[in-house]
């Protein structure tokens, strides 16, 4: 690569990461309104048009305020799990299938399973290193949650990736011009989407940050900064996951405004069940991934198995 093009790709990089922590700030707005209108209230609506800048003033407020570092708590663990949360929510973003400019790998989907997977590191050692008996309880509850979860996600993905035979995500554009996936795999695709909400630790499946139960879970000993890096890491992701649903089952013909139109619209399908749906109860959210969601994936991909070998 000569020196013009990685400078090039490096500024495309730090163009997209602005761009994915300005998404972020809008996120949080868009879910505030919602709520409110959901909760018949009006939400944000003094800083700016209508609230229009709302978010910068959470952000100034989170940023400015007072550190705070427990005593007996494992400090450099402690310090750096928010900043390694927050890089690998936005090296995630690295994997987005660009038609130029950026790059894209031709492996990216085995990619983002590993990606995927090392979020529940930050999860572990965040709470771990907290010292407290809140936070740990917390983390170990979130991490059986995603692990449990990306199990069965890791086979509903495998049998959209049956219909391509390919691991580059720049495909399922071409393969979908003439018709979507999702309306092919309408099973698989809401599946997928209730999984997406386990794996963000989104209402109603939030046990890791279960309020009224664990007083904030395993960010707990998080305040100012260090919370604010954790909440821009998990909205992120949530950023993510809707383009990669979108991606799977809702793009067509090519990346248009269209389609980060159905990104945002994925987006505030998580926000709607937030304000729609209560919180499971915890043994009821584990028998949903091991008894209903892994059986129906495990016998979904064996039938496709079977059918391509026709």
């Amino acid at each position: 690569m000569q020196l013009n093009d990685l400078i090039l790709y490096i500024f495309n990089m730090f163009i997209l990461m602005i761009g994915v922590l300005v998404g972020v700030a809008f996120l949080t707005l868009l879910e505030r309104k919602v709520l409110g209108y959901i909760q018949f209230r009006k939400g944000p609506n003094k800083l700016g048009i209508n609230g229009i800048i709302q978010p910068f003033s959470d952000a100034i407020k989170l940023f400015s305020k007072e550190y705070y570092l427990p005593l007996k708590s494992n400090f450099l663990f402690f310090l750096f799990c928010p900043i390694f949360s927050l890089g690998l929510s936005l090296m995630v973003w690295l994997l987005m299938p660009y038609l130029e400019g950026l790059g894209f790998l031709s492996l990216g989907f085995l990619m983002f399973l590993c990606f995927l997977s090392l979020g529940v590191y930050m999860i572990m050692m965040a709470g771990w290193s907290s010292n407290s008996n809140y936070a740990l309880l917390g983390s170990l509850r979130a991490i059986v949650q995603t692990i449990s979860y990306e199990v069965s996600l890791i086979f509903l993905f495998l049998c959209v990736i049956l219909l391509i035979m390919d691991f580059n995500l720049i495909n399922l554009i071409s393969y979908q011009k003439n018709m979507m996936f999702f309306f092919l795999m309408m099973p698989i695709a809401l599946s997928i989407f209730s999984s997406m909400l386990a794996e963000c630790n989104r209402t109603p499946f939030d046990f890791s940050e279960g309020e009224s139960e664990l007083v904030s879970g395993f960010n707990i000993e998080y305040g100012g900064s260090e919370f604010a890096l954790i909440f821009l890491a998990e909205y992120s992701m949530i950023l993510f996951m809707s383009l990669i649903f979108v991606l799977f089952f809702l793009s067509f013909k090519s990346l248009s405004v269209i389609f980060f139109l159905k990104v945002v619209m994925v987006g505030f399908g998580f926000i709607w069940v937030r304000g729609t749906l209560p919180r499971f109860r915890y043994d009821k959210l584990m028998y949903l991934t091991w008894k209903i969601y892994l059986p129906f994936s495990l016998n979904y991909f064996l039938f496709l198995c079977c059918l391509f070998m026709l």
